[in-house]
């Protein structure tokens, strides 16, 4: 699992120590995700399944892709689709996408990169891997989550942030047992590159075996961690997570998970994402790819959709398309 690493840690700001008046997180819930398959095929975790709405707000949906070892014909991707409504953060760690919509943005992400795609008011996106890598195959290993809009900024103008692994902010814990890789929003006074209509914080923690990781986190934020890979606890009361688990945590100002001393041979040590966001607090009414908050709405996505509003293809530049 690459994504983005260095040669010594120890040479990174580190994050400091949790005052120890902070109020522990306690671990409200730990959910298994199932196992399905996306776009054309490819095999996905839903990591949020089970899980209900208002512990997950401002989030929606979110899906570990892979991780696969393609064989050379193999790698899929999706079709041409719609969405409405909300954003959609796509992150690989390994492999590569290419993505291109129908207001002509588009690009190539790849280990480590992040593609930020504000869908507001309504665009045509496709998803596939790049033509050198479905004749070579390879490993192909990413996660898409979708981060809902408040109704004040459900139409607002598509918009790409194509965010490279270099510009990811790079933190290690007080004693270098643990890399910490902030995607978004602020960790202990550390911001990430990508920027939020709605505020959150995305982080990939790689946490050694034995080692213990305490943030401090936003009382006002949700906060949920995702087991990639890996075994460990998570909260002061150390709930055992191991791979495809998701812990919600209650509230509080600080967060705490650790690796297990012993882990797998094909899991060295514990990764996970650390996610959370103020809540919007706004009814949801979200079908397939739309997420509004009234079933009007709804319809009238799924109108302007079939009615060829959302764009065309071959793409079309559009007048209100902004990319960053």
């Amino acid at each position: 699992m690459p994504a983005v690493s260095v040669d010594n840690i120890l040479v990174l700001p580190r994050v400091p120590q949790v005052p120890a008046t902070a109020t522990d997180r306690k671990v409200v819930s730990v959910t298994t995700a199932p196992s399905g398959f996306e776009g054309e095929g490819f095999p996905v975790r839903r990591a949020f399944a089970g899980v209900d709405m208002s512990q997950l707000d401002p989030f929606i949906h979110m899906d570990q892709m892979g991780e696969v070892e393609y064989a050379p014909g193999e790698p899929k991707g999706t079709a041409w689709h719609p969405h409405r409504g909300f954003e959609t953060v796509t992150y690989m760690i390994d492999g590569t996408m290419r993505h291109q919509d129908s207001n002509g943005g588009g690009g190539v992400i790849s280990d480590g990169d992040t593609q930020w795609m504000t869908a507001g008011g309504g665009l045509l996106h496709i998803e596939a891997p790049p033509e050198e890598l479905v004749m070579s195959g390879g490993l192909f290993h990413g996660f898409q989550l979708w981060v809902n809009l408040p109704a004040r900024m459900k139409m607002t103008a598509p918009r790409y942030q194509d965010i490279n692994r270099g510009d990811v902010s790079l933190l290690s814990t007080q004693d270098g047992g643990a890399l910490l890789r902030v995607i978004a929003g602020d960790v202990a006074g550390h911001s990430g590159p990508g920027i939020t209509h709605t505020p959150i914080a995305l982080l990939h923690a790689t946490v050694s075996p034995g080692a213990e990781v305490r943030l401090p986190w936003r009382p006002d934020f949700n906060a949920l961690v995702y087991v990639m890979s890996g075994s460990g606890t998570v909260g002061s009361d150390r709930r055992p997570v191991r791979t495809g688990q998701l812990a919600v945590f209650g509230s509080g100002d600080a967060i705490t998970l650790a690796a297990d001393q012993a882990q797998e041979s094909r899991s060295p040590q514990l990764d996970v994402l650390v996610l959370g966001g103020l809540p919007i607090r706004e009814p949801v009414a979200a079908y397939g790819p739309f997420v509004m908050n009234t079933r009007q709405e709804l319809l009238q996505a799924f109108e302007d959709y079939q009615a060829g509003r959302l764009g065309s293809i071959p793409a079309q530049p559009h007048p209100g398309h902004d990319v960053l």
